[in-house]
């Protein structure tokens, strides 16, 4: 099962990364690729099983289930449930960390899924660059 990993230091204290990042539907405020995201059902966007339904901004939906969120391990799991991506078994986490040395944060963003090896190549620049690493970079840019 292949692991797409990205990693990243932000030049903020944690608390001020996670009050942007938390809100498992807010990522269309921030990330550069989320065009507009609802939540399925009319649940808080932090409650295990929630669904987000998202669009990107070159086209395509998503709907993504949350599994598991800690505010005190400044984390979430979440699983893809429908996607135009050619990828199954989808489970990603976010998570960051305190770094104590300069009241920075590091932030880790992986999934594991599954593929066809053909399609891997491109999926690691999708996810990894496209989504998880600009990401960063885009809460870097807001904190």
């Amino acid at each position: 099962m292949p692991r797409v990993y990205v990693s990243a230091v932000i030049d903020a204290p944690v608390e001020r990364v996670w009050e942007k990042a938390r809100d498992f539907n807010g990522h269309h405020a921030w990330h550069p690729i989320i065009a507009d995201s609802g939540i399925e059902g009319g649940l808080r966007s932090d409650t295990v099983g929630c669904v987000r339904n998202f669009g990107l901004k070159g086209g395509g939906r998503l709907r993504e289930q949350l599994v598991s969120f800690s505010d005190r391990d400044r984390s979430y799991t979440y699983t893809i449930l429908e996607s135009p991506l050619p990828l199954t078994d989808y489970v990603a986490t976010f998570r960051l960390h305190r770094v104590t040395e300069g009241n920075r944060t590091f932030g880790e963003w992986w999934a594991d899924f599954e593929c066809r090896p053909e399609d891997l190549a491109d999926l690691r620049q999708r996810v990894g660059r496209n989504t998880f690493a600009a990401g960063f970079e885009a809460l870097a840019g807001i904190v």
